[in-house]
């Protein structure tokens, strides 16, 4: 096995540079989206972000390049977020199961990350609207949906269609329910796991003699 070459005062450098990059970004998605949670909208000013994560405004700024880019940069993250919780799921032997498993780590990620959520799905930040690119990666994160539905196909679980079919009827649902959830209208989850079943089950394969 051969030994890698070491870095060098340059290299140490770039990734020790990257790192701290890194760092002071996610430091700040933490601080816009604390405020958007806890005051609202109207808090997330370029200036206000910078005084609590304690920076000057022009790191905001060269890193997302406007108030635009740093809400864009949000809604990212929002779905990278409910992608790590979807693959944390364990596996399951059956992919029917695991189908089903994944509609309450869905619920729960909702649930937590409500700052996140009200501006991946309710338009918390008036006047902004994802880039097409933003709109392909987002749903590109919930691509785990799609796969796990492709195997219950193979499986001969689900009526052979377009994978992404299933999972916009599922996805419908489950925002369907959230949103009341959200808004008070439902007590608890029940609601989400009735709906999310049924959907699953109108997309069951009928078996011989049914």
């Amino acid at each position: 096995m051969s030994t890698p070459a070491p870095l060098g005062l340059q290299g140490a450098y770039a990734r020790g540079h990257r790192s701290t990059y890194d760092e002071l970004r996610t430091r700040l998605l933490e601080v816009a989206n604390g405020l958007l949670t806890s005051a609202g909208p109207e808090s997330l000013t370029v200036r206000r972000i910078a005084a609590e994560a304690g920076c000057s405004t022009q790191l905001i700024y060269t890193m997302f390049g406007s108030k635009e880019g740093l809400a864009e940069a949000l809604y990212l993250e929002g779905f990278e977020r409910f992608r790590r919780r979807l693959e944390a799921v364990p596996q399951r032997g059956d992919p029917l199961e695991h189908l089903s498993a994944l509609g309450p780590a869905y619920r729960e990620a909702a649930l937590s990350e409500p700052g996140y959520y009200s501006l991946m799905f309710e338009r918390a930040i008036p006047g902004f609207v994802p880039s097409e690119r933003a709109r392909t990666l987002a749903r590109a994160a919930l691509n785990i949906v799609d796969r796990v539905i492709a195997d219950c196909i193979s499986a001969g679980h689900l009526t052979p269609t377009q994978p992404r079919k299933i999972a916009d009827a599922l996805w419908a649902a489950a925002q369907g329910a959230l949103s009341l959830e959200r808004a008070g209208h439902l007590p608890d989850g029940k609601t989400y796991e009735l709906v999310t079943t049924a959907a699953i089950r109108s997309f069951l394969a009928r078996k011989s003699g049914d």
